[in-house]
This record gives structure tokens, sequence and C-alpha cells, in this order.
């Protein structure tokens, strides 16, 4: 009986494992395999080995991009992560026109990513944008994100951070849900203050979801393209480009699809990394509540 409710279960999960394997695992392979072989416009494949990844390792301006997203993606993820504790907590706390804020904080989300990067790049336009005019006449001085790689890396995590706090929001909206009110109750009448509540019962019990939500969002954030792209295609002289912008010019603008492959597979281990950390320790974190 155990052995045919197995197979059952195998034979229906079978077509998303098919789905899997056809959209994600044997492309996977074949950009590996595009990885140990030079390839243009126009050729065929030749083996050249691990080649590609030394000509990525020995290039500077892959560290430059290396360096570039581990820095945004640090910055976006970390300050997105405080942003979304902050609108839970107040959410939970009681806030008015409960309905409308929640629709406000969802907005983004319902916004394309593309439109919503060109509509930020208008309003800090130096020259007609609302939002930068209005820096400038507050004596911040001059927004030009154009010419300073570090300006237009500073936009590029406004945006990004932006763009995917709703999900952020609500990942960490559902983990407080999920808290049993009692433990609050029991502990205000043992007399601890609000800030003991939070330390004391909020932040340990949201730690599988901090946790699960900082893995989405580094993952998210590390393969970080339009918002750069769209802004500042890598410059000035490739000074803000991110790891899967160094992708696309050696792609698409070089031609040069092995090292574009050995790009994109080192940024599948680096994610694969952090991710890893994370998971260990939101293994841990689980290990110890039970």
């Amino acid at each position: 009986m155990r052995s045919r409710l197995r197979l059952t279960t195998w034979l229906y999960l079978s077509p998303l494992h098919l789905l899997l394997l056809t959209m994600l695992t044997v492309p996977s392979l074949y950009v590996f395999w595009l990885s140990l072989n030079e390839s243009s416009y126009g050729t065929g494949l030749t083996w050249v080995g691990l080649e590609n990844y030394w000509a990525v390792f020995d290039d500077p301006y892959f560290w430059r991009a290396a360096l570039n997203t581990f820095l945004v993606v640090n910055g976006v993820v970390y300050v997105e992560l405080l942003f979304g504790l902050a609108l839970a907590a107040l959410f939970m706390s009681g806030v008015p026109f409960r309905g409308l804020m929640f629709a406000c904080i969802l907005m983004p989300y319902a916004i394309s990513e593309v439109v919503a990067v060109l509509v930020w790049k208008m309003m800090m336009d130096p020259n007609i944008g609302a939002i930068a005019r209005t820096i400038e006449e507050m004596g911040l001085g001059r927004v030009n994100w154009s010419a300073s790689p570090t300006t237009g890396l500073v936009l590029v995590g406004v945006i990004n951070i932006w763009t995917h706090l709703p999900f952020t929001f609500l990942m960490i909206y559902a983990g407080l849900l999920a808290i049993d009110g009692s433990l609050y109750e029991a502990a205000r009448i043992d007399g601890a203050s609000r800030w003991q509540r939070f330390l004391r019962i909020t932040l340990p019990l949201l730690i599988p979801t901090l946790l699960i939500t900082l893995i989405f969002r580094l993952i998210f954030a590390f393969r970080m393209f339009s918002e750069v792209w769209l802004l500042t295609k890598g410059g000035p002289a490739r000074l803000s480009e991110v790891l899967a912008v160094y992708l696309y010019q050696h792609g698409f603008r070089y031609g040069d699809f092995g090292m574009a492959a050995a790009t994109g597979w080192l940024m599948v281990l680096g994610s694969l990394l952090l991710a890893s950390v994370f998971l260990f320790a939101m293994q841990r974190s689980m290990k110890g509540g039970e």
C-alpha cells in the first residue's frame, strides 16, 4: 500500500519534475558546457577548458563589477529588511486608513520594473527631474548620478529597495501574524516593556522568517540588471557595472559567449554560497527552537 502511494505521488509530481528538468536543468548544463568553450556570433564551439574562467578572473572589470555587486546587494538587502520590519511592526500596532496604507506599500509590485526605473530616471534627471530639482533647491547639491558611479549605484539601490520592499514587508508581516498573541499578553502581565517584548518574543520567533526573506532577497538582488542598465549602462567608464551587466556586455556587445557563460556560472556559485550561509543559520535556529 505504501509503495503504491509513493508511486502515485511520483506520478503526480512527474510533470513538475519534467518542467524543472526542461526549463532549468538542461539550459544550466548547456551554459556550463558553453563556459568551457570559445564561441561567438557565426562560429562553432572550440574547447578551451577553464580558460574562460581564468580570463574572467584576470579581468579587472570583473572584480570591479563584483565589488559593486557586493556593496549594492548588501546595502540594499539589509536596509530593505530594516524598512520592512519597521513597516510590519507599525501595521501590527495599528495604523489609520489601514487598507489605503496597505495598497500604497504594495503599489510598486503592480508596476513593471522597467517602467519604474524609467520613471525614477525621469524624476532624478538633474535638469528637469522633480526629485533632483527639489534636492538641489534644498541646498544639498546637484545630483549628477550619470557622471558619478557612486551616486549612480546609490540611486540603483534606492530604486531596488522601492521596487522590492512590498515582498520583504509581506514576508515579515506574515511572520508577525503567525506569532501567538497570548505570548505578548503574558509578557505584558509580567511587566515587560514594549522593547523587551520585541527582543525576547518577536525577534527570536521571527528569525526563521527573516532568514528566508534574506535568502530570497540576496538571490534576487544579486542578479539585478535593469536598474543599472537603464540608468547608467555601467558607465561612466564601466565603473558602475554589476555582474549581470558585465555578463550582458561580454555576451551581447562583445560576442564572447564562453566568457559570458563563465560569468553566469560564477554568479550562480556566488548566490548559492550566500544562500547556503543563511540556510545553515536558519537550520540551526530551527533546531534550537525545538
